[in-house]
Order: C-alpha cells, then sequence, then structure tokens
C-alpha cells in the first residue's frame, strides 16, 4: 500500500499535559483513583485527535495518551513499561539500565525477563484502536515497539539468547497486528529507535523477527517502521536533554532496515541521503519537522527540508515529525503539525 504524495502523519506521541503529573501524584495519595485518571487520559487523547485534525494531519493517532501517567522515563514508560508490564515473564521491580555511551547518568527503569513471552497475549492495541476511532474523523495510526527495543533494554535472566527473544516479541506482536487488523485497522507503525548503536548481526536479527511480526498482515494495511535515534532530554521541567541524540553512535542501518517488508521508513530529514540507493521503490516519512527544536518551524523551513533530498520523488515522500511530541508544550506541537500541513501545500503547488 502507497500513501499519497506528501501524506502527513505523526510519529505517535503527542504533546502531555503539565496535569498529568498532578494528577498521578494524587492517585499516590489516593485522593484520586485510577479510574478518575484513566478518565482524564481519555480526553487528553481526544484532544491530541482534535489537535491533528484540526492542524490538518492526514493519518493520525490518539497521541499515546493512555500509556503514560506522566512524562518522565520512569514507569510507565510509554515505549517499553506500558507493554512490559502486561507481559508476566517481566513483573517485577525495575532496575537502572545505563542506555547510551554519551553519558552514563542518562539510564532506563529496565524490567527483568525471568520466563517465556507468550505468543498469545492482548498488548491493548485493539482497545486503543477502536476507543480513538470512535472518535476520530481521519484515518487512525496504530503504533508499538519493536522486537529489538523491547527485548535489548530489558535484563534478561531466562533466555540468554537476544535474536530468539525477539523472535518471541516478533510472534506476540504477530498476534497483535492480526486481531488489529480483524478490527479494521489498517494503518501501523512499529517504532525502532536502538539499532544504531547496536551491531550489524542484532539489527538482522531484529529485522527477521519484525518480518516474523509482519508476515500476515494484508496488502491493504500501510505498515512504516520508524527509525530514530532517540528523543531523550533531562531539564526542570522533563528528564532529558533537548537537543541531543543519545542512540547516534555507531553505523546508521539503513541497508538492514530496508530488508524490513513494509511499505517505508520514517527518519529524521537529515538521515534520508542514507536510503537514497537502498529504499528502492517504497516511501520515506521526512522528520522534517524537529522534536529536539523548542520553537515552530515555517512550513516553507519544512518545505526545503524535504527539497534537499532532490532524488526522493514526490510520490515516496511522506511528512512528518523527527519524533513523539511528548515534551514540547501543547502550543508548540500544535504550531508544528500546522507547519507539516503548510510544507504539503507549498511542495504540491498549492497557495497557502
Amino acid at each position: 500500500m502507497r500513501y499519497p504524495k506528501y501524506t502527513t502523519t505523526v510519529v505517535g506521541a503527542y504533546s502531555v499535559p503539565r496535569w498529568y503529573e498532578s494528577f498521578d501524584r494524587l492517585v499516590v495519595l489516593g485522593q484520586l483513583s485510577p479510574q478518575d485518571f484513566a478518565d482524564a487520559q481519555l480526553r487528553a487523547s481526544q484532544a491530541a485527535v482534535v489537535d491533528q485534525e484540526m492542524a490538518g494531519i492526514d493519518v493520525i493517532t490518539g497521541g499515546e495518551m493512555h500509556r503514560r501517567t506522566h512524562n518522565r522515563h520512569a514507569p510507565p514508560n510509554a515505549m517499553l513499561n506500558h507493554f512490559w508490564q502486561k507481559i508476566p515473564a517481566f513483573a517485577g521491580a525495575t532496575r537502572a539500565k545505563p542506555i547510551t555511551p554519551h553519558d552514563p547518568n542518562v539510564f532506563h527503569p529496565a524490567a527483568t525477563c525471568r520466563g517465556p513471552i507468550p505468543e498469545t497475549l492482548d498488548l491493548g492495541l485493539v482497545e486503543e484502536f477502536t476507543t480513538v476511532s470512535a472518535y476520530a474523523r481521519k484515518p487512525v495510526k496504530i503504533t508499538m515497539t519493536g522486537p529489538h527495543l523491547l527485548a535489548a533494554v530489558a535484563y534478561d535472566e531466562y533466555y540468554n539468547d537476544l535474536p530468539r527473544m525477539m523472535l518471541d516479541f516478533g510472534k506476540l506482536l504477530r498476534w497483535n497486528f492480526n486481531k488489529l487488523v480483524d478490527a479494521g485497522c489498517r494503518h501501523l507503525q512499529i517504532d525502532e529507535p536502538y539499532f544504531t548503536v547496536a551491531s550489524d548481526a542484532e539489527v538482522g536479527a531484529a529485522v527477521e523477527a519484525i518480518n516474523l511480526a509482519l508476515e500476515d498482515v494484508p496488502d491493504q494495511v500501510h505498515v512504516m517502521l520508524h527509525y530514530c535515534q532517540g528523543n531523550y532530554a533531562v531539564g526542570p521541567d522533563y528528564d532529558g536533554q533537548i537537543g541531543h541524540r543519545y542512540f547516534d553512535v555507531g553505523r546508521y542501518k539503513a541497508d538492514l532496515v530496508c530488508r524490513i517488508d513494509c511499505d517505508g521508513y520514517m527518519i529524521e530529514h537529515d538521515m534520508a541521503h542514507h536510503y537514497e540507493h537502498v529504499l528502492g521503490d517504497r516511501q520515506l516519512g521526512l522528520g522534517a519537522v524537529d522534536v529536539q527544536f523548542p520553537n515552530v518551524e515555517t512550513g516553507e523551513q519544512v518545505a526545503e527540508r524535504i527539497r534537499r533530498h532532490r532524488w526522493l520523488t514526490a510520490d515516496q515522500t511522506v511528512i512528518t515529525s523527527s519524533c513523539g511530541l511528548n515534551h514540547l508544550p501543547r502550543h508548540i506541537a500544535l504550531g508544528k503539525l500546522k507547519a507539516m500541513t503548510e510544507a504539503k501545500a507549498i511542495l504540491s503547488g498549492k497557495v497557502f
């Protein structure tokens, strides 16, 4: 399946309201119930959908608002802990795990795998799709963390074999993707930000696991692989340093990524040159809106970042952001969405 030229879409996460932190504390203190917070998360997801549709984004998400209770990387982190905690093999306390050679003080609260990963376990993707679709007017995309990140960042006391662990994650994702397709989902995204720091052999094994996860997905479902290099930031309001890519140490592996059987890849726009001779006829989502830049770009700035890659045809070009927008204030995130839509109009030759 191919998107129309210059289709706009988001990576997944949307601006997390500051009041998430306060609500989280009130739940811990017993002054609000988890159900109260769940209702607030639903309303935040609805607001994320409204902003995307108001901005003119073509393929939207629910903002992943239900996957976190705050905007820190502590559990429930939206990419890892949210899913680990659903799997019995990962039950128990987390332990700090260093994740980047850039800074030994940057770590993730990693779960420990102590048993087999089941093939048939509901990860909540169908519920997310049906919930968001109920109030969305645009096509809804579901994002899912890939087998490599889920396995590589965890502590492993059972498999002692990363490729085998990733294959079992691939089987679990395959079962959940099949359920999503049955529920009517036609837009999928797999997130893998940890490829650059990994070895070629490790990424090759991850490609096999991802292809296993996708083997039953029919052609009418559009699938993209999001490959970024980290979006961690630390400061007074958020634990990471904006402007830094923490996973950019190592060889950028576009050649291996392009062995994944999907319709296209979503990347940081300045990494596009790696795909010139390996992309083939697939699409490339250019992250021309920079989530590590705290100001709003103009539509012309976004369009110019896309024009630089003259080898990429219009039919192959998808417009997106470099990563999730969760750490940005809402007015900045919304402005960046509008810039994507403006860039689409400019590149399409329409008067904006």
